[in-house]
């Protein structure tokens, strides 16, 4: 999913009431999320613990920011935020994660299990992958409704109409991109 609908997705639930069972985010678009892949350019790093080694990373894509936060729980992960040098295209597999702030908000960050540096046309052929399946989770929340998109329609203020008019604008803008580097390729 792409960072806009990522970090709206402020509710988690448990189906289980198991001490290890799993934590999903509710997405807007109306499906349950325990694990997500997401790439983007990685712009800055920094060590924000203060006992131990605790990496955040902020990770762009073309609808917005995704904070990453690794520490000894996660230790590849970490090394790779402590040895990279941004801006870098990473693609991060991890899990949704809620807290909230001292004013009562609800933030979303991700908590990666593997983060990888890629490239610009990994980057890209993700940022296309994940329009089209938000296009569709947003067309089948519309069309044939699950208890996820009632639970979404109950808590999110934004529609899956909204997240399929934003994915495609990201797609249009990937194609105009594209067109200016081919009509005018740098030497």
């Amino acid at each position: 999913m792409f960072a806009t609908e990522f970090n709206d997705a402020t509710y988690t639930f448990k189906e289980s009431s198991e001490d290890r069972a799993p934590v999903y985010a509710l997405l807007p678009t109306g499906e349950r999320a325990n694990r997500v892949f997401v790439a983007g350019t990685l712009t800055e790093t920094q060590d924000v613990g203060s006992e131990s080694e605790y990496w955040q990373g902020r990770v762009v894509d073309p609808s917005g920011t995704f904070f990453v936060y690794a520490g000894q729980y996660q230790p590849e992960a970490a090394t790779v935020l402590r040895e990279a040098e941004p801006p870098v295209y990473v693609s991060i597999v991890g899990k949704p994660r809620t807290y909230e702030t001292d004013d009562g908000e609800m933030n979303v960050s991700l908590r990666p299990e593997s983060i990888s540096i890629t490239d610009a046309g990994t980057r890209d052929r993700w940022v296309v992958e994940t329009a089209l399946r938000t296009v569709e989770r947003a067309s089948d929340a519309e069309t044939d409704p699950t208890e996820y998109d009632q639970m979404a329609a109950e808590r999110y203020e934004r529609s899956p109409e909204q997240y399929k008019q934003d994915a495609i604008s990201v797609l249009e803008e990937l194609d105009t991109d594209a067109e200016s580097q081919t009509a005018d390729p740098t030497p």
